[in-house]
C-alpha cells in the first residue's frame, strides 16, 4: 500500500492555474460498514487520502457508514439510514443496479469500488482539472451547551458552470474512530476510521447571481469528544450532482 500511494502522489503532481496554496479541493465520499468484510481496505485507503498524499489537491474525505449491513451480527455504531439514503440517491443518478460497499464517490461525479486505487487515480486527475467555486469556513467555535457554531460562505456560481442553483451542506465528523467488532463478517477485528460523518445537513441554496453567507449551528451528540471533530462545508448541484466546491476545518477549542 505505501509504495502504491507514493507512486500515486508522484503521478498526480498537477497544479490548477490560480489555485490557493492549500490545493484544489477534492471531495471523496466512502460508503462503508463495519459489517462488510470488503470494507477495511477501503477504510485504510481513505485514511491515507486524509494524510494529503496527492500534490496540488486538498483531499476532503467523508466516511459515511450505511445501515443495511446491521442485520448480520454486528450493528455499526457509526451507521445511519441517512447515509444509506444518500448512497441510494447516487445509485439512481449513476444508473446502478444496486447499492454496494465499499463505494467511493469523488466530487459527486465518479463512483467506483472504494479500494480500487487505479480508478481512484483517474478520478482524482479529473477532479484536479475541474474548476471549483470558493467555499470558506470561519468563526468555528463550540458553545457551552455543546453546540457547534460556524460561518459558511460560498461565492456565486459562475455562468460558465452552466448551473443556476446549487445546495450548501454542512457536515460534522469525527477525526478518528475505532471499534472492536465482536460479530458479523469482521468479528474479532479492531477497525479504525477517519472523518466519520455524524451529522450532514442541507443549510440553504446557492444562486448563480448571489453568494452564500450564513451562520450555522449543529448540536453535538451527548458525550462527544470535542477534541476529535472536524467541520466540512460543500456545495453540490441539485439531486446530488457535481460537487462545485468544499472546505474543511478541524475544531480546536
Amino acid at each position: 500500500m505505501p509504495n502504491k500511494l507514493l507512486w500515486l502522489a508522484l503521478a498526480m503532481a498537477v497544479r490548477i492555474p490560480g489555485e490557493t496554496m492549500q490545493g484544489q479541493p477534492v471531495m471523496v465520499e466512502l460508503f462503508t460498514s463495519e459489517g462488510c468484510s470488503s470494507c477495511p481496505p477501503a477504510d485504510k485507503f481513505l485514511e491515507k487520502l486524509d494524510q494529503q498524499p496527492v500534490p496540488g489537491a486538498e483531499m476532503i474525505v467523508l466516511s459515511e457508514h450505511v445501515d443495511y449491513w446491521n442485520h448480520i451480527g454486528w450493528k455499526d455504531p457509526y451507521s445511519s439510514h441517512l447515509y444509506s439514503d444518500r448512497q441510494s440517491a447516487y445509485e439512481d443518478r449513476f444508473g446502478l443496479d444496486s447499492v454496494y460497499t465499499p463505494q467511493m464517490v469523488v466530487d459527486g461525479v465518479t463512483e467506483f469500488v472504494g479500494s480500487d486505487m487505479g480508478v481512484a487515480e483517474k478520478a482524482f486527475a479529473k477532479a484536479l482539472n475541474t474548476p471549483k467555486i470558493s467555499v470558506h469556513l470561519s468563526s468555528v467555535s463550540l458553545e457551552p451547551d455543546h453546540t457547534l457554531r460556524a460561518r459558511v460562505e460560498a461565492e456565486a456560481i459562475p455562468s460558465s458552470f452552466g448551473e443556476r442553483e446549487a445546495e450548501v451542506y454542512v457536515v460534522l465528523a469525527l477525526n478518528r474512530a475505532e471499534s472492536h467488532v465482536s460479530g458479523g463478517e469482521n468479528g474479532g477485528r479492531t477497525l479504525a476510521h477517519v472523518a466519520v460523518v455524524r451529522d450532514l445537513v442541507k443549510v440553504g441554496p446557492l444562486k448563480h447571481d448571489k453568494g452564500f453567507s450564513q451562520d450555522v449551528r449543529l448540536k453535538l451528540e451527548s458525550g462527544s469528544d470535542t477534541h476529535n471533530l472536524r467541520v466540512i462545508a460543500f456545495v453540490q448541484e441539485p439531486k446530488q450532482g457535481k460537487v462545485l466546491g468544499a472546505a474543511e476545518q478541524r475544531i480546536i477549542e
